[in-house]
């Protein structure tokens, strides 16, 4: 089966969708953008697959009733846009869907909803109780409360986050722009990528291209960062136009003919091994000598101490940190064991000669998860 035809077989699919395609350049809300979307997840939706939307928005929904011409700088303004630019856009939403008898429920995350582990857990049973009682998610970064220190990032993220959390069968993000170009597609001679089948086929291609609008955050880079992240981790992924959406969302047999299609080219990873890779907190890092990286990657082994000659960071028992290679490179990332403080009087020594109480691994091969040759 091919990418695209992953991605029309999807049962179960994220669709991102970003600021720029459902507002209009002065800010406010592009009610017929919004119904197009609307038309097209409605039909996907019944067609027999469960879909989560992922919708950008809420602060330039909200610049148009607060009286503002521009998406403002300062952080308390962007909060009180996003406040009053959710409640237009859930409105709209609720609105726009019962026309086909769809509920939709709102979920707003911050980070802390996809770094720490129990409200990681607490976010994917909501939403899959949501799909399961036959409501539609619409979820967004909680804007109202985020800042720059606790933010997700980007929408284009969130949506290769919540994709893993929900299990989706395939993500599709739909913007501005209609695929992935080998060079900026307003010079003649740029040609769009129909496929990606390694994301080591990007390298030399230029994805620092920001949106046109100039209302959301993200560009091509993220949606590009988005697409490898979802796609490392055994997720297909279609990033197309959103004036294309019902064409990408069609469930037909031969699979989407618009946009680019990222294959999924890694292993679906658990819960919690995608949430150690891409969505964790990192509290610190251990320097680890050649032989546990070696033990750590190609014997898949837990860390002890005897392999590890330098700590660094303030961290405790039960926080996440990087294992580094001698040559700088983060090479894996886990679960440690022990606090910060503890470590100096451990690290370098052979759990033979440990107090007994000590005698364990400073991260369990469960709890840990490889970056490099994995």
């Amino acid at each position: 089966m091919t990418t695209r035809q992953q991605v029309a077989a999807a049962a179960r699919v994220v669709v991102k969708v970003g600021s720029s395609s459902l507002t209009s350049l002065d800010g406010g809300l592009d009610h017929s953008r919004l119904d197009g979307l609307v038309n097209a997840l409605a039909a996907r939706r019944g067609s027999g697959s469960q879909v989560v939307l992922v919708s950008s928005g809420a602060i330039a929904a909200g610049l148009a009733p607060l009286g503002l011409r521009r998406r403002p700088r300062d952080l308390a303004t962007q909060q009180a846009a996003a406040s009053v630019g959710q409640v237009q856009l859930a409105q709209a939403y609720a609105a726009s869907f019962a026309r086909y008898r769809v509920p939709i429920g709102q979920v707003l995350l911050t980070a802390d909803d996809v770094v720490r582990r129990a409200h990681y857990r607490n976010a994917q049973r909501t939403l899959a109780r949501l799909l399961a009682l036959g409501t539609l998610p619409v979820v967004n970064e909680n804007d109202t409360v985020a800042t720059d220190e606790i933010r997700v990032g980007d929408n284009d993220r969130l949506a290769a986050l919540v994709a893993h959390l929900v299990g989706a069968d395939a993500l599709v993000l739909l913007s501005d722009v209609d695929g992935l170009y080998d060079g900026d597609p307003r010079q003649p001679g740029s040609t769009l990528l129909p496929e990606v089948d390694d994301p080591a086929e990007l390298h030399g291609v230029d994805t620092g291209r920001p949106g046109r609008s100039g209302l959301g955050r993200g560009g091509m880079r993220t949606k590009i960062e988005a697409a490898t992240m979802a796609a490392c981790a055994g997720i297909p992924v279609l990033l197309a136009a959103a004036e294309d959406a019902a064409l990408a969302l069609d469930p037909a047999e031969a699979g989407p003919k618009v946009g680019t299609a990222f294959a999924g080219s890694g292993h679906r990873l658990s819960a919690r091994r995608f949430w150690l890779r891409h969505a964790a907190d990192v509290r610190g890092q251990l320097d680890l000598d050649e032989g546990a990286v070696a033990a750590v990657l190609d014997r898949r082994r837990s860390l002890l101490a005897a392999g590890v000659h330098g700590v660094s960071g303030d961290f405790v028992a039960g926080d996440v940190v990087d294992l580094v290679g001698p040559y700088g490179v983060v090479v894996a990332r886990g679960v440690v064991a022990f606090d910060a403080a503890e470590l100096p009087a451990l690290i370098g020594r052979r759990t033979r000669d440990l107090p007994p109480e000590y005698r364990r691994e400073l991260v369990h091969a469960d709890d840990l998860v490889p970056l490099r040759g994995s």
